[in-house]
């Protein structure tokens, strides 16, 4: 799926969505003093909200989930073909999710196409310095796919995650998603993005990942240049699989129009 203006492809996402998500982050955040006043970093809070209304059942609308912005289609990458990592990167760290893909029809109304696999890849080095550089730390390219699944989510998925060094595998977990493993509907999540006027213009095409609790960077792992991500889950078909490419310098000069 793409769009012929990468443009108008939206690359976004939720996180502390699911049931195991809180705890990386929370470890991530505590050393950098951003508890509560309840004594709860504010990763843990955002999770507790969720545990407590991502999932209304009487009709009323949930409360609202972390949101992020990774890009536009200019950052997505091909399954197969190499997901480029900044120079100015930390860390080059997998997330194996699932993203929701979706079409905006001529009235306005979001339409979705399916599901598939996705790499949202991320800087968790940046992130772990402060919580506040979360937004920076999401700012990197991504792959989904090959498969686009048709319907309704399935209610519980249990996928594995990889990552291939010289032939072998150096790290593997499993991951979950789907509802029965989450905080938050599918549903509530999507209201949530598309609740936003600027997020519901015809012709505009939306990727959106629902977020993980599965992180080699939690277990430690430093990834290399040409390391393989694979990420599989039998109800998605084909496995997704990219290389890791460090890109070189770009230096950054901003000049004036006159």
């Amino acid at each position: 799926m793409d769009h012929p203006d990468p443009a108008h492809l939206y690359v976004t996402g939720t996180g502390l969505t699911h049931l195991g998500s809180a705890a990386t982050r929370d470890a991530m955040h505590k050393s950098n003093g951003t508890k509560t006043e309840d004594n709860l970093t504010d990763s843990m809070k955002m999770f507790r909200m969720g545990l407590e209304n991502g999932k209304p059942t009487d009709g009323t609308k949930g409360v609202q989930p972390e949101w992020f912005y990774k890009g536009n289609g200019y950052t997505v990458v091909n399954p197969g073909h190499p997901i480029p990592s900044p120079s100015f990167a930390l860390d080059a760290g997998e997330e194996p999710e699932i993203a929701g893909i979706y079409l905006i029809d001529h009235n306005g109304q979001p339409r979705r196409l399916g599901f598939a696999l996705a790499n949202e890849f991320s800087d968790h080095v940046t992130e772990r310095i402060n919580y506040l550089y979360l937004a920076h730390s999401k700012l990197r390219a991504c792959s989904f796919g090959p498969e686009l699944r048709l319907g309704d989510l399935p209610a519980h998925i249990e996928g594995k995650s990889r990552i291939w060094r010289d032939g072998r595998v150096v790290w593997e977990k499993p991951f979950l998603s789907g509802e029965d493993n989450m905080s938050h509907t599918i549903a509530n999540l999507e209201y949530h993005h598309f609740k936003y006027e600027l997020f519901r213009n015809p012709g505009d095409i939306h990727v959106h990942c629902f977020g993980t609790a599965t992180l080699s960077f939690a277990d430690g792992i430093s990834t290399k240049p040409d390391d393989i991500f694979e990420i599989e889950e039998a109800q998605f078909g084909a496995a997704l699989r990219n290389p890791i490419r460090v890109e070189t310098e770009h230096p950054v000069i901003v000049g004036n129009v006159y």
